[in-house]
């Protein structure tokens, strides 16, 4: 079966079309899942206030000033609220479209910079990373940010070639809009690859074309809008105070303390940083490229002395390289963070394999590819098992059949069927993840179920400053809610509704507090998974318990003094805001 059309043939590439709606839809199949804990969930939360409020100056959450993240995704997130209402899929439908985006940019820059047979497979490589599908259910700003970068180089790719105002234009705007969705190290990237590519062939008079100036000047004024609102939440407010200091410039923290600051470790949040983080992060989360990408890395180095020639292309190469690098000299590094160059290492190895004529190493990978097919379907039968989730007769089946159907399909060792069976897995795996797995786990996370028992009738609800904020239940109910000190509750005049920890309601009873617990949950943030919450024999062990609970006021007979909550309570579920 031919998966794909050689370059130059006319006729339709419907199985290309097939493959690509397919990967469509399963990634877009976590857009009917609940938002996730924690940082899609205060995400969701700030840009539910925006919404709200109608105020898209100040970023806010709980009421306080926040400064980590630009505006521009809560921008669009919001008109989507405005729009479709306030749930899961409208906080994740934007993103998803700009993933989308992301996709049509990597086809148009690698039909741009090769042919169409190598654009084909680079985006069935682009929908089919692993990570990207998984952002696309925990949607933070990367799948913004994947649109966003690779379309601004596309549209400055044709402004090299052409140079025409309206191409400088478009990527000087997609720029802006990626600038105001992550930070200035976007621009750094990007660019990079450009200057990389003008230094190996020697075009010293790009260097010199007034056009890319005006372009970075065009950058600037597309981000007035970022500029203004920190300006006004902040920087015209010294009195206000964030990371504990007054005086704090919004300004300065997006050209500074936010990229820089990370970078080097210097600013107010902070990280410890591996050399070799993002190599291990890129065996999984590139899947199932990432053995593919390694033997072209190891491939390249082998011949770098003949690598450079004035006729190749290394925009896609030289951006993947700075930005690789940038992460991983980073003091503050997250998976997730890779996710923008994944369009760039889809074109990379696309046009590698097209062109790949060494047999030892077409063995090697047809030989990695096979082991991996089957070793990914062995990984959704053994999670059955491990996780202890429902239907495992009918999965396994219906498992078997479609590796038996991919197996049928695409037979041949040929590089068009190693692509597809390679592709058809990991959608498999990820349909696996979508509807069977992640519907079970999300039983423990207790602030949706919280939400949806308190909304048929919404009240004030309240949540305790010494115990974790829990932004999914901030986002699902529809009701107020109030963060409050423990000694609040010594001028209570009314009976009160709270959502907590059950160590925390355990404590209050210690000290003397009359507090009935009307519902009791599991709770584990589902997005940052352990061996022992996977393992159902486990769980219980791994897992918290948060209640809705009322509490009346005053104190009981015998009651203890209102300072004696133990500090292990307190400290268990502090948590910080700043971790994105």
């Amino acid at each position: 079966m031919t998966l794909l059309l050689p370059a130059g043939q006319n006729k339709k590439p419907s199985l290309f079309s097939w493959l690509t709606i397919i990967g469509v839809i399963i990634n877009a199949s976590g857009l009917f899942l609940p938002v996730l804990e924690p940082d899609g969930a205060l995400y969701a939360t700030i840009s539910k206030t925006m919404a709200l409020s109608g105020d898209y100056v100040n970023l806010m959450v709980e009421g306080n000033d926040w400064l980590d993240k630009p505006h521009f995704p809560f921008w669009i997130t919001a008109f989507s609220f405005n729009l479709f209402g306030i749930n899961a899929f409208a906080y994740k439908f934007p993103a998803l479209l700009f993933w989308l985006a992301g996709a049509y940019y990597t086809y148009a820059f690698t039909c741009k910079l090769y042919n169409k047979q190598t654009a084909q497979w680079a985006v069935l490589i682009y929908i089919s990373a692993e990570h990207l599908i998984l952002s696309n259910n925990d949607v933070r700003a990367e799948p913004y940010l994947t649109g966003l970068m690779i379309g601004s180089a596309y549209y400055f790719y044709l402004a090299y070639r052409n140079n025409k105002w309206k191409h400088y234009i478009a990527g000087s705007l997609l720029l802006a809009f990626a600038i105001m969705t992550k930070g200035i190290f976007i621009a750094c990237m990007v660019m990079a690859g450009f200057v990389i590519d003008w230094i190996v062939k020697k075009e010293w008079k790009q260097f010199f074309n007034y056009r890319w100036w005006l372009s970075m000047v065009l950058v600037l004024i597309f981000i007035l809008p970022e500029l203004i609102t920190l300006y006004l939440q902040f920087d015209r407010h010294p009195e206000k105070l964030v990371f504990g200091q007054h005086n704090v410039s919004g300004i300065r923290f997006f050209f500074w303390d936010s990229q820089f600051g990370r970078f080097f470790n210097t600013g107010p949040i902070k990280g410890s940083g591996d050399k070799l983080f993002y190599v291990h992060t890129l065996l999984w989360a590139f899947l199932p490229w990432s053995i593919i990408l390694f033997l072209l890395v190891a491939s390249s180095l082998k011949k770098f002395n003949t690598a450079f020639s004035t006729t190749g292309n290394y925009i896609c190469s030289g951006i993947a390289l700075a930005g690789f690098l940038v992460f991983s000299l980073s003091r503050f590094q997250l998976p997730h963070y890779l996710n923008i160059l994944y369009p760039f290492f889809a074109v990379i190895v696309a046009h590698w394999l097209f062109h790949l004529t060494n047999k030892p190493l077409i063995k090697t990978i047809v030989y990695c590819q096979h082991v991996l097919f089957f070793l990914l379907f062995a990984a959704c039968t053994g999670l059955l098992f491990l996780a202890d989730l429902p239907y495992k007769i009918p999965a396994i089946v219906l498992l078997a059949v479609l590796a038996f159907v991919l197996l049928r399909l695409f037979r041949g060792n040929a590089m068009q069927h190693i692509i597809a069976r390679s592709f058809g897995v990991i959608m498999v795996v990820n349909l696996f993840l979508n509807t069977l797995f992640y519907p079970v786990l999300f039983q423990y996370q207790s602030g949706n179920e919280a939400a949806a028992f308190l909304n048929p009738q919404p009240g004030k609800v309240y949540m305790f400053t010494d115990v974790s904020s829990e932004y999914a239940f901030q986002f699902y109910y529809r009701g107020g809610i109030q963060r409050i000190d423990t000694r609040f509750l010594d001028s209570l005049q009314n009976d009160i509704t709270v959502y907590t920890s059950r160590e925390k309601i355990n404590s209050l009873k210690q000290m003397g507090y009359s507090a009935s617990v009307t519902l009791e949950l599991p709770h584990f943030h589902i997005s940052q998974l352990t061996g022992k919450f996977l393992n159902s024999d486990t769980r219980e062990q791994a897992i918290d318990h948060f209640v809705i609970a009322v509490i009346r006021p005053g104190l009981l007979a015998g009651g203890g003094s209102l300072f004696r909550s133990p500090p292990e309570a307190a400290h268990k579920y502090n948590c910080t805001i700043l971790r994105q």
